[in-house]
């Protein structure tokens, strides 16, 4: 019995993240879904895409249930960070439909297996798994990079929360947010060992 609610919990709280980390485009330019925010070129699409592959090849070959499309080998060094970030050549719609078809498939496979089917995981040091286990991963993962896609998405136009309707309540003046963050400023700066 709790073999299935453990499954089904990680499950609905994976389907919610992933549609979380989705909500982050809304309303963006190409630009600015594609735009490189951090010094190592952090990017909302860029998450996506990363997302996709992983998940796909976890829930795909992992347990001997290949994603139906091509994936980048995950061995191939010359490949290496180049599911983080979209090239000029690859649509917001290519990379958010494949998101999707992963769902699909990931879910398949969530759905069709008990929660302590064997999988296999060769680039892990130890490469026997349970589904149980990778369940824990990508929900982990995918919660990771929706912390990413917060903050970059907070520093594009200001949006916070996972959804219009929370982000709607999160919503103040310019005033407040210049006011808390000057109080957070000057309490960091009396934290400082030379303020006292």
């Amino acid at each position: 019995m709790i073999d299935a609610y453990a499954k089904n919990y990680l499950h609905d709280d994976l389907r919610w993240i992933r549609e979380a980390m989705l909500s982050k485009l809304d309303g963006l330019s190409e630009y600015d879904v594609r735009r490189p925010l951090t010094p190592t070129g952090t990017n909302l699409l860029g998450l996506i895409k990363h997302l996709s592959f992983w998940e796909a090849r976890y829930f795909g070959e992992v347990f001997d249930r290949p994603f139906p499309e091509p994936l980048p080998r995950w061995d191939d060094e010359a490949e290496r960070g180049a599911d983080m970030w979209v090239t000029e050549h690859e649509s917001r719609a290519e990379i958010v439909d494949r998101y999707r078809r992963v769902w699909d498939h990931a879910d398949a496979t969530i759905d069709a297996l008990a929660v302590d089917a064997p999988g296999h995981v060769p680039w892990w040091p130890r490469p026997e798994v349970k589904l149980f286990n990778i369940l824990v991963h990508i929900l982990t993962e995918t919660s990771r990079h929706a912390g990413h896609a917060d903050i970059l998405r907070e520093q594009l136009d200001g949006t916070v929360g996972v959804d219009a309707a929370s982000a709607a309540q999160q919503e103040k003046d310019d005033t407040f947010w210049d006011n808390r963050r000057t109080e957070i400023e000057r309490a960091a700066r009396a934290a400082r060992p030379e303020a006292h």
